[in-house]
């Protein structure tokens, strides 16, 4: 089974509420016959397009291959949060890297949020940063933990962007009683995550690269010129980059022993006009200290955007039962209120949430697994790889020089014991643990 094929339709969109307002951009062709390229990127979501845009910008001849649209994946499909920091705090990364590492891995978050802004300016993208994310915290405890590690970065690390929230000040922006505390991270964002896709997608093209839809890849023969396969064509090329995330399959062993599949789920209400305003009080996101992560946030048409629930098995579920739930228990009174749109999708994550930077073969790269904080990070990993192409492989060397630990059970039992483990946190959720 193919997470590629199994939950959508070749080449299409999914019904989400992100592909019925995408941008326009014409289909890119399907790779048919022999090519020649420096470098053949595999998949056309932010990492893929990032690296094509800055690898074509420094004179590379580029063929990205993408199975279905660009922005197919995770990237079109997300909460459109871009988030501060790495996937893991300051006080796990000094703890595992030590302070000069974690220094220099914070420096890089703050590069990835300024890289998606700029990328937006520059590039005239189709598709508005909007300053703000906020975090919900479920028990006292948390809301302290919070506020300490806010007091952290700003001694620490001179990030002053953050605004603690007591339980009035949290009710107030999120108009739900069942909060404790949290912040509001001003120095984060959120955007339209498939428009922004998009908008890759057409500086990568503008700028050179040479785009394909429509055009899975099958296998990869490595050598010193690896020769990249699909149905209909082949690129032979210097340099590979795989940029597959959840949907890389088995075509590289090394990061599939790392990175594990898991699908998520976003409803769209109805438009919600004057009621809007008693679910967010101003337009930041929101997500919260549950496990499984509840993420939302309001559209340009006062819409209703709530991601929960997660599943890890290969076909979704019943996504409106399954996001109703959480969604009425943040928001009682979202019940009756009409769902337009409903699509899952299948991200990455890794054993320790951070993402795995490999290089699995001389002149392969890889970079995935962003464990739900990839618009921003997956953006600058694009960067990352395309100076490691370069030569300039400082940046690329540091994200590796994390631990990459693999899943217990290698591939053929990663999934089995992943569901068990994930199960028992989704129980202390329900818990209320």
């Amino acid at each position: 089974m193919n997470l590629l094929h199994v939950n959508d339709r070749a080449g299409e969109y999914p019904g989400s509420y992100y592909a019925a307002t995408r941008a326009d951009l014409a289909p890119f062709p399907a790779l048919k016959g022999a090519a020649k390229a420096n470098v053949c990127i595999v998949g056309a979501g932010y990492t893929g397009l990032s690296a094509a845009l800055h690898l074509a910008q420094r004179g590379y001849d580029v063929v990205v291959l993408e199975a279905h649209r660009v922005g197919f994946g995770a990237s079109g499909r997300n909460g459109g949060q871009v988030g501060s920091g790495q996937r893991q705090d300051q006080v796990w990364l000094e703890k595992v890297a030590g302070r000069e590492a974690a220094k220099a891995l914070w420096s890089l978050a703050e590069e990835s949020k300024a890289l998606v802004r700029d990328l937006i300016r520059d590039h005239a993208m189709p598709v508005t940063f909007h300053p703000g994310v906020a975090h919900a915290c479920w028990s006292d405890a948390e809301v302290r933990d919070t506020h300490a590690y806010a007091e952290k970065l700003h001694r620490d690390y001179g990030y002053d962007q953050l605004e603690p929230l007591d339980r009035d000040g949290i009710r107030a922006l999120i108009g739900s009683p069942v909060y404790k505390g949290g912040e509001i991270d001003w120095g984060a964002g959120h955007v339209h995550p498939l428009n922004y896709a998009i908008g890759l997608a057409a500086a990568a093209s503008k700028a050179g690269a040479r785009l394909h839809e429509g055009s899975e890849v099958l296998n990869i023969r490595h050598g010193a010129h690896p020769v990249v396969e699909t149905a209909h064509g082949h690129v032979t090329c210097d340099h590979v980059i795989l940029a597959a995330n959840g949907y890389l399959g088995h075509l590289e062993e090394e990061v599939a022993a790392r990175v594990m599949p898991i699908n998520n789920f976003i409803v769209a209400t109805e438009p919600l006009g004057d009621r809007a305003k008693d679910v967010l009080s101003k337009p930041v996101a929101v997500a919260d200290t549950k496990f499984v992560v509840n993420y939302w946030r309001l559209s340009e048409d006062n819409r209703l955007l709530f991601g929960g629930g997660e599943s890890y098995g290969w076909h979704f579920p019943d996504i409106i039962k399954t996001v109703s739930k959480p969604m009425l228990e943040v928001y009682p009174q979202m019940k009756g209120v009409k769902i337009d749109y409903a699509w899952g999708g299948t991200l990455a994550i890794t054993m320790n949430r951070m993402p795995c930077f490999i290089r699995p073969h001389r002149n392969v790269l890889s970079a995935s697994g962003y464990s739900g904080h990839g618009v921003a990070m997956a953006t600058l990993a694009g960067k990352i790889l395309a100076e490691a192409v370069a030569g300039q492989a400082e940046r690329f060397d540091l994200m590796a020089s994390l631990p990459r630990p693999r899943f217990p059970g290698g591939v053929a039992l990663r999934w089995p014991m992943l569901v068990l483990a994930m199960t028992w946190f989704s129980m202390r959720d329900r818990l209320g643990l």
